[in-house]
């Protein structure tokens, strides 16, 4: 498919999935739920941290862990009794268990006592020269893990390129908090990190149709493929490239190209 054949296509279908609509089935309806910046943050957070296996049940998890918090994550890590603990243990989705959630929970007490939005724990790692997030994705890592009471098991649930990961979650986490339009899925809410700096979140429906399309010829899932794709994305979009998760993950999941 030729380039200007194939911008049109996938800004149709980019038009067709950036909707409301969109986000009844799809984790991203979890941090919809709240208004305050900091609860979307914390529970959009989550959200992305449980993205894998089936989207209801990666829904009704972060449902279950908003009840555990009273429905106010913000005022929960803050304000949080070593007895308000206790509801999150034997808190489980797929790999992710209590000993995970209390340390991701010790991150965010620490870091909303000290700082009134997340942005800066990624953002404060990009350079002036940086074209993407690379260094704040690398950086975030490297800050959420800084203390010594992390358990080895925990690291897993937070990727980075330095390990050829292709970080599908943090870089979704990232699309939904800096990308910024009038259609009322993504955030916008960040303002440092800008929308033509993000990585295409890679997952299995995104890499079979960027395939397909000749937008991805690597088929190992890892950070080379993030890189190719996205810089093929950023030939149709430079400003917002990320933008084509839409059409691709759209196209992969609900029309099974």
């Amino acid at each position: 498919m030729k380039h200007s054949a194939l911008k049109q296509f996938l800004d149709s279908k980019v038009e067709l999935y950036d909707r409301p609509g969109f986000i009844q089935n799809d984790p991203i309806s979890v941090p919809h739920l709240f208004t305050k910046k900091q609860d979307i943050e914390i529970m959009g957070f989550f959200a992305a941290v449980f993205a894998w296996g089936q989207r209801i049940t990666i829904i009704n998890k972060c449902k279950e862990l908003m009840e555990r918090m009273d429905h106010a994550p913000h005022d929960f890590v803050l304000h949080h009794s070593d007895k308000d603990l206790k509801r999150l243990l034997h808190f489980k989705h797929r790999t992710f268990n209590d000993t995970d959630l209390l340390y991701f929970i010790s991150f965010f007490k620490k870091w909303y006592h000290e700082n009134n939005s997340l942005e800066p724990a990624f953002s404060m790692h990009i350079k002036s020269k940086d074209k993407d997030v690379i260094n704040a994705l690398i950086g975030f890592r490297k800050l959420f893990f800084n203390g010594d009471h992390a358990a080895k098991r925990t690291f897993k649930h937070i990727s980075s390129p330095q390990q050829n990961s292709a970080c599908k979650r943090l870089n979704m986490y990232l699309r939904w908090m800096v990308r910024k339009d009038d259609k009322g899925v993504d955030f916008g809410i960040w303002e440092k990190i800008k929308p033509g700096q993000l990585f295409c979140p890679l997952d299995l429906h995104v890499e079979r149709v960027a395939l397909k399309l000749g937008l991805l010829e690597r088929e190992q899932s890892d950070w080379k493929a993030v890189i190719e794709l996205t810089e093929n994305l950023r030939k149709l979009d430079k400003n917002d490239p990320v933008k084509y998760d839409f059409a691709l993950f759209g196209l992969g999941i609900m029309e099974k190209f």
